[in-house]
């Protein structure tokens, strides 16, 4: 059976090493999206603090600034009323405005979005990019390695594949539990849970892949899983509803009627900070049709999440009532679970700390990939070395010479 599981994880490594390696390292560079696209375009996403203010220092904006930058962008030629704005989070951010891409021709075609930044300050429009474009440049280099993790610049049928090398992710990794174990002597143990010097390089190869593997599967099956669900959460969600119950979540239409006047932006603002007044409005999603709400992501102070949080406020776009809230604090079972995905995967449920730590991890896909192929050349290898002595000892012997 072991033999079996071993197969399994090597022929799983050898087949999806590749696209591993890939995700790994991206997810490295990616736990710090933010902090490296602000350093590459400071003239896109950094701007002077108010007076009196501080940069870095945390930011509430209000509903007149929510207007403000609404109305800004909906009076400019050749921009208009954006899909989503998202708000700065810190003093010296900006707005980030979200255009409806155009839909792909294909599956495999990578959607690109419209981004437009504005100044919370002066209301100027500072520039624009592509966000799904292609390209190494200042201003598409974060968002290339983003749609290379997450759709393998494939749109929608990528995300699949990645789904597809979650699952494989998660099986490399239960499968290395079961042929690392040990037997349970104090010495195999320790055997088991360490690197020693000396020795040729496919042994060290070995045991690094060994005990490495040991450290980090707990970490790669939170990162599978969680990869899975986001790409894929139609697969996972029967088995988290078996052990703890989702409650629903249906789309929502405005209660009030069609004909009623419609509320503008600041009032949106207003009932989500009204709900939540200790919170920070992130973003505010516009209605797509004329039955549909507003959507508004909040940020809780205790909230595992952070930066736009994981705070969910729909409004009645007709009569400014709160239709529904996802509460992350107040979730419970299922719900519950599924907010910590997000926190988990990217490190940030447990602070700088945590960060660092999925980022080391992200290499270790390179690690496991490179030590795995000398361990497998090396085994390879073997049964020819073995063959060659056992051939000799059967060859008959010549018969003697009569000369």
């Amino acid at each position: 059976m072991k033999s079996l599981i071993r197969t399994v994880h090597l022929w799983t490594g050898l087949i999806f090493g590749t696209i591993l390696v890939l995700q790994g390292l991206t997810g490295t560079v990616l736990g710090w999206r933010h902090e490296l696209d602000a350093w590459l375009n400071p003239g896109l996403l950094r701007v002077a603090p108010p007076a009196g203010a501080t940069a870095g220092d945390p930011m509430r904006v209000s509903p007149a600034a929510a207007q403000a930058v609404t109305e800004r962008l909906a009076r400019e030629p050749g921009y208009g009323r954006p899909n989503m704005i998202m708000f700065p989070e810190t003093q010296g951010g900006v707005f980030i405005a979200w255009y409806r891409p155009q839909t792909p021709a294909s599956s495999w075609e990578q959607g690109v979005t419209r981004q437009v930044m504005v100044d919370p300050a002066s209301m100027a429009i500072l520039g624009e990019r592509n966000w799904g474009e292609a390209g190494l440049s200042r201003p598409l280099l974060m968002p290339t390695l983003f749609h290379l993790h997450r759709y393998l610049m494939s749109g929608e049928a990528g995300k699949i594949v990645i789904a597809v090398q979650g699952v494989a992710l998660f099986l490399l990794a239960l499968t290395g539990i079961v042929v690392w174990w040990p037997k349970l002597t104090a010495k195999a143990i320790w055997q088991a849970l360490t690197v020693r010097h000396g020795g040729n390089w496919p042994r060290f190869s070995f045991q690094l892949h060994r005990a490495a593997g040991f450290y980090t599967a707990p970490f790669l099956v939170v990162l599978s899983f969680s990869g899975v669900y986001f790409n894929a959460p139609d697969w996972v969600k029967p088995a988290i509803n078996a052990v703890a119950p989702l409650g629903p979540n249906p789309k929502l239409d405005n209660r009030s009627d069609a004909g009623a006047p419609r509320i503008d932006a600041a009032s949106a603002v207003a009932a989500a900070q009204a709900r939540f007044p200790e919170g920070r409005v992130s973003r505010l999603s516009f209605p797509a049709k004329p039955n549909q709400p507003f959507e508004l992501r909040v940020r809780q102070p205790g909230e595992l999440r952070h930066g736009d949080g994981a705070t969910r406020v729909s409004i009645d776009a007709g009569s400014g009532e709160v239709l529904r809230v996802a509460d992350p604090l107040a979730a419970r079972g299922g719900d519950w679970f599924v907010s910590t995905l997000f926190p988990l995967h990217t490190g940030e449920a447990f602070g700088i700390v945590g960060r660092i730590l999925v980022s080391v991890v992200g290499l270790s896909p390179l690690a496991f990939f490179i030590t795995g192929l000398v361990i497998w050349i090396k085994f390879r290898r073997q049964p020819a070395r073995r063959k060659a002595p056992a051939l000799q000892k059967t060859a008959p012997a010549q018969p003697a010479s009569t000369a």
